[in-house]
């Protein structure tokens, strides 16, 4: 099967769930400073997930230049990728209204954990179907960033337990260390 529909259809779920996050972001009742103010967990809420939401849709992106062809795995491991990334404005919302709450910021965790997990399954899917040559498996390599992630999720959500502003510092390392771009996949491509 062709990458094509599935490509599209992933774009499409990835542009409603970033518009589904920012219609949580309502405006303040105040016309001052000091009621944008009221509205600083939410924001930073929102930007930490647009920025993990625009990081899953970049990657998706260059890890699907390799790919050639679909089979039904990959199209449910696409699909659970979507499933978990779709709760992400959800925990979103309810982190940002309850910032300092330990529930909301682990539950945020766990739904920042599961498309890392999800995403995971996907490339696993990928390189079985791309056989012992896989253009993915040269490009991941190690894989260091996809390794490290999962534990320092797990370490922010039992840190929301103890202190919320860990886990949301956890949580941050993550997306600070796939925000810089990463070329293994750019690599690859340019040899062909």
């Amino acid at each position: 099967m062709s990458k094509e529909r599935l490509s599209a259809f992933t774009d499409g779920v990835v542009a409603v769930i970033i518009t589904i996050m920012v219609l949580e972001l309502k405006p303040p009742h105040g016309v001052d400073l000091a009621a944008l103010r009221a509205l600083t967990p939410t924001f930073f809420a929102y930007l930490l997930s647009f920025v993990y939401v625009a990081i899953y849709w970049n990657n998706h992106h260059h890890m699907f230049s390799l790919v050639k062809q679909v089979d039904g795995a990959i199209l449910w491991a696409n699909l659970q990728l979507l499933f978990w990334i779709s709760l992400v404005p959800f925990t979103t919302a309810w982190m940002g209204e309850n910032p300092t709450a330990p529930i909301p910021v682990a539950v945020y965790g766990v739904s920042v954990l599961m498309p890392a997990l999800g995403w995971m399954v996907l490339q696993a899917a990928i390189i079985h179907r791309q056989g012992p040559d896989s253009p993915l498996r040269t490009a991941l390599g190690g894989d260091l960033k996809g390794k490290l992630s999962p534990p320092i999720y797990l370490l922010g959500v039992c840190a929301a337990f103890f202190n919320p502003w860990i886990a949301d510092a956890c949580y941050a390392a993550v997306s600070l260390m796939w925000l810089i771009p990463d070329r293994r996949m750019e690599r690859l491509l340019v040899k062909d």
